[in-house]
């Protein structure tokens, strides 16, 4: 007989149960339901709606149950559903009859929204700390390439240099964006539904307050209805998964490109590429494609959410376990790749030479040309068609800028003095701008000061809310 089968008059198909069982997943929330079951008894206890000695038991009995479950010792049964009536029927196995008050004053429906929230919260930590370890790789490389030189792109065609550390800052301040999307989301995961019921609350004269204390919750989720339906905090989540996972496939691709022997500006670390099983040269960019690879599946957990929600009325509905298989997925997605990226870019050697020799052949430079018959006062848009015929010239006998002589450049336009050579070098053309924001090697080192207080600032708000959930375990 079910715990819940008082009303039925036959058990459940055997095909029903398998169907709506969810413990094969939903076992993964095991510490989680023991953690809010240990303060929810705590609170029966001093509300007086279960006696002392019967709180101490079912404690006790809780710890053994989790200590069981870490060593691998409890059996975790499809019968029992799901991870809630599992740990229960294993305390009742534990302590007796006494384990079946633990129950008072709740519901499934509320204590699988506290489970996922105190998994949630756990995983923002963990997700923020592996961020914060990219962050610093792409910091190192940008400060150890503070003088190399490579073409940037627009339209994946050469259009200006950059500085390497200019290009590795700019993913720095992409992925500081996704740790504030993370820790912002924290005030929303970080309510307590605990107290709400099936979805009207309890008769129970219980202390929603405390409990949310001893979980050490910033508050209570206000509404009941609310409490148990809201899955707001997992689909955030999962956008904000959604959007690391884009910005780790832009910076994949652009590894996989520099790696190419058509660009040849990197190569990866032996330890972070495959080879072929037919071709004996091939080195892969592997952990790169497959990083890029998986942002779709990241992408269809945030859709599969929010499909599935967007139909259903108040308050719980069955349909709602399907919220955790695309959460648990997307945490360890996130959690291999990030872990994987760090030092694979700690450790990817930049091939300075080999950018600086592509900058060196091409027009990215005509730019600066433009800028200086502008400087001459030659309005803008007849520097432009001047230059655009210098550039024509060049390629029509192919040649680049730095190659003509001053009277080829003279040829269209006699303002073009014999100092164009020192305005048109490459380390000339990043320097030159010196804005904020830009490529001037002075402007990437504020940048780059600028990224060290982000991750500082990253780093204390993991260390304070870390010690809340270690505190909690």
């Amino acid at each position: 007989m079910k715990l819940w089968g008082g009303r039925f008059t036959k058990p459940t198909n055997q095909l029903v149960d398998e169907y709506t069982a969810s413990i094969s997943f939903d076992q993964k929330l095991a510490k989680y339901d023991i953690q809010g079951s240990l303060a929810h008894v705590d609170m029966l206890s001093k509300c007086r709606i279960i006696s002392e000695s019967d709180a101490k038991t079912i404690a006790n009995g809780l710890k053994a149950v989790a200590s069981k479950i870490e060593a691998g010792d409890a059996v975790l049964s499809e019968d029992n559903e799901d991870i809630h009536m599992n740990v229960e029927k294993l305390l009742i196995d534990e302590v007796g009859t006494v384990g079946g008050k633990l129950h008072t004053g709740r519901s499934r429906n509320d204590q699988v929204a506290l489970d996922m929230r105190l998994y949630l919260r756990e995983a923002l930590i963990t997700i923020s700390q592996l961020l914060v370890e990219v962050l610093q790789a792409l910091h190192k490389q940008a400060k150890a390439n503070l003088d190399t030189v490579l073409p940037g792109y627009t339209h994946l065609q050469r259009a200006q240099p950059v500085l390497f550390a200019h290009h590795m800052i700019a993913y720095v301040f992409m992925f500081q964006r996704d740790i504030e999307r993370l820790t912002d989301s924290w005030k929303r995961v970080n309510k307590s539904p605990l107290g709400a019921g099936a979805l009207a609350g309890t008769s129970f004269p219980i202390d929603r307050h405390y409990v949310a204390e001893k979980l050490h919750f910033d508050g209570i989720c206000e509404n009941s209805l609310d409490a148990v339906s809201d899955r707001d905090f997992v689909v955030e989540f999962l956008s904000n998964a959604s959007l690391i996972s884009m910005h780790l496939s832009r910076l994949c691709e652009e590894l996989v490109q520099w790696s190419s022997a058509e660009f040849n500006f990197i190569e990866l670390d032996d330890a972070f590429s495959t080879g072929s099983s037919m071709m004996p040269q091939k080195k892969n960019p592997d952990v790169a494609e497959l990083v890029r690879g998986k942002t779709g599946r990241v992408y269809g957990h945030l859709m599969g959410m929010l499909t599935t929600l967007k139909g259903l009325p108040l308050a719980y509905n069955k349909d709602m376990q399907e919220d955790k298989e695309g959460m648990f997925d997307t945490v360890e997605t996130l959690k291999g790749a990030l872990a994987l990226f760090a030092p694979m870019i700690e450790t990817m050697q930049v091939k300075k030479e080999e950018m600086y020799a592509a900058v060196a052949k091409d027009y990215s430079n005509a730019t600066d040309l433009a800028d200086y018959l502008v400087g001459k006062d030659l309005p803008f848009r007849e520097a432009h068609a001047v230059v655009g015929q210098v550039v024509l010239y060049s390629i029509q006998h192919n040649m680049y800028l730095l190659d003509l002589s001053l009277e080829e450049f003279q040829q269209f336009s006699p303002l073009i003095a014999k100092d164009i050579y020192d305005v048109l070098a490459p380390k000339a053309v990043v320097n030159a701008r010196n804005v904020a924001g830009g490529t001037a090697k002075n402007r990437v080192e504020d940048q780059l000061t600028a990224a060290e207080g982000l991750i500082k600032k990253s780093l204390d708000w993991i260390q304070t809310h870390a010690e809340i959930v270690e505190g909690q375990s």
